[in-house]
């Protein structure tokens, strides 16, 4: 079973920023408070008093080791994802110009080819229509509608625009005023009537 991963660089490295500057908090008052919390004085001159500061000290001693460890895991781990982030990315732009460099060979273009036609051979040959591909646009300047797209896969095509109609070879009209005569023009002969 095959997993998925995926992850973004940039977002990485803004985390591994990030922890970095919680880290460094962290360490900061980690150490501003040591003093104050492992040098404990006894609150009185008697051995409970000088046995409780001395508890108290070494729990303060207890949690400046722990803190210790544990700014060196946090600082290894924002290493780790930084790295992790710049290995990715490199692996990423590696992997995309070699897919990109076969995509463009010659002979995979070739193969495509020959593989639709031999796939498309039979639909096309019973219906007329791939069974995989996109229409082709109509001719220009006709208004012919785009040809249809593959039977299980593949976009219709555009049709295209039709260019302006040329003049009738003749034209008829009616009077234009009451009295006025109905006729017909030629195109070809130039006659004034026939705008």
């Amino acid at each position: 079973m095959s997993t998925s991963l995926f992850a973004a660089p940039e977002a990485l490295a803004a985390a591994s920023a990030d922890l970095s500057g919680i880290g460094e908090a962290i360490s900061q008052a980690t150490a501003s408070w040591a003093p104050a919390t492992t040098d404990i004085a006894a609150a009185a001159a008697d051995e409970v008093s000088a046995a409780i500061a001395r508890l108290f000290g070494t729990y303060a001693q207890t949690y400046q080791e722990l803190g210790a460890q544990a700014s060196a895991f946090q600082q290894q781990f924002v290493r780790t994802l930084g790295a992790g982030a710049g290995t990715y990315a490199a692996a990423e732009a590696a992997n995309g110009s070699l897919l990109q460099t076969l995509l463009e060979t010659p002979q995979l273009q070739n193969l495509e080819q020959s593989l639709l036609a031999e796939v498309n051979g039979p639909s096309l040959a019973l219906t007329g229509r791939p069974l995989i591909g996109n229409g082709t646009n109509g001719a220009p300047g006709t208004g012919a509608d785009g040809g249809a797209g593959g039977w299980l896969v593949g976009d219709g095509a555009a049709a295209t625009a039709a260019t302006a109609a040329t003049p009738p070879a003749s034209r008829c009209w009616v009077a234009r005023e009451p009295w006025g005569p109905a006729g017909c023009c030629s195109a070809a002969t130039g006659s004034p009537d026939c705008r």
